[in-house]
This record gives structure tokens, sequence and C-alpha cells, in this order.
């Protein structure tokens, strides 16, 4: 079982500090201009998926070159980069993954990344989407420790189903005991930990639990 990190083909500026990530890291994918991305960051990708058509013939030569595995795909295809490139991460007996460099740009292709959590989390995988001011992961009902962290503050709970239910909020500067929570409901947005670590569990739903900064 390994840590597998993904890098998509999200803009640079989101990117960030992988160096954070380097040292819990097993497998480095490209997906697509993903493996320029890893380059540009000192990283070697082990694996370099897509079907490239984006990429100038001199950057493709260079991630050819450079990464352990190159796989080049057909342009015409039912799956994105993306999803190939998880595939592959699915095949390597990944027991989590991290998506770098899937947000920002077009509004349509940031949702369905994010929703590829519940994909990932369907196969017993921990999933986690991080960009530089956020960090996204899916969870299931039960009880669930979440530590302190000075990159990301500020924790946020959304519904990813209808409702959630039973919902409570320990260790919070917020607190809640068993509460429900709706789609469109801000009622857990922006909260903080008042200690290094607190817990949060449900009975029935699915929740995003978003980490985040201010710019």
């Amino acid at each position: 079982m390994s840590n597998i990190a993904v890098m998509g083909n999200g803009p640079q500026e989101l990117v960030p500090d992988l160096t954070r990530y380097k040292a819990e890291i097993d497998i480095w994918i490209g997906a697509d201009r993903g493996s320029l991305t890893l380059m540009d960051h000192c990283i070697t990708p082990d694996y370099a998926v897509g079907d490239f058509d984006s990429m100038a013939e001199t950057d493709k030569e260079s991630v050819r070159k450079q990464a352990n595995v190159f796989e080049q795909h057909p342009s015409e295809k039912d799956q994105t980069d993306l999803e190939i490139a998880l595939d592959k991460a699915y095949a390597l007996h990944a027991e989590k993954i991290y998506l770098f460099g899937v947000t920002g740009g077009r509004l349509d292709h940031e949702l369905i990344n994010i929703q590829l959590l519940y994909s990932i989390m369907t196969r017993n995988i921990q999933g986690r989407v991080v960009d530089a001011q956020n960090e996204l992961a899916i969870s299931e009902p039960g009880t669930h420790k979440i530590n302190h962290d000075k990159k990301y503050p500020n924790i946020s709970f959304i519904p990813y189903s209808r409702d959630v239910k039973g919902l409570t909020l320990e260790g919070f500067y917020y607190p809640l005991i068993n509460e429900t929570i709706s789609w469109g409901s801000t009622r857990c947005i922006s909260n903080k930990l008042i200690s290094d670590f607190g817990t949060f569990s449900y009975e029935e739903g699915i929740l995003l639990v978003i980490k985040s900064r201010d710019v």
C-alpha cells in the first residue's frame, strides 16, 4: 500500500508547497501537463500519463525523458487525463491519494474533480484535494479525529449528501450537538479548533470537510 500524489493541470499559482508532502509520498503521478508541473517543482514523475495533446512537442519530449514511466493515451477517449492517473493509482494499490493541481480554472472541471473524492472513498482509499489555500476530504458516518493545521486553520463541514444527521463537533470554537445539516446550510462554515485536535461525528450522510486559510 502506498501514498500516491496525482498532479493535475490546474493553475500553477494554486499548487501548494510540495516540500510539505515529499516525506510521505511514495509515488508521484503526473496527469498530462501535471507532469511538467512536478518537474518544475524538482520532482521526477514516477508515472506520466495522459494524451499530452495540449503540450508542445519539446515539453512532451522532456517529460518522456525524465519520467520513469511514460504512457501516452489516445486524445479521443472516455476518461479525462485525471481519471487515467487515478486508475494508475488504484492499480498501484494506493492507501492514500493526494490530488494537486485540480482546482481553479474552469468551474465544471473543478467541481467534477472534487467529486472524484467520492469515487476514491468508495474504494476504501483516503483522498485529499489540496491547493495553496484549501485541503478537502470526504468522510462517512462515524467518529473522526481532526488535527489542528496552522497552514489551514479554518474548518468547514458541508453536506455532500442531501442531509447529514446527528452531527456533533467537540473541541471546536463553535461546538455542535446532534444536529442535522442539509444542502444550502451555512451552519458549519468557518469553524476553528480550540486545541491541538477535535472530533466530529455523525450518524447518517456524507460530509465534505474543508480546511482552509485566508488569502
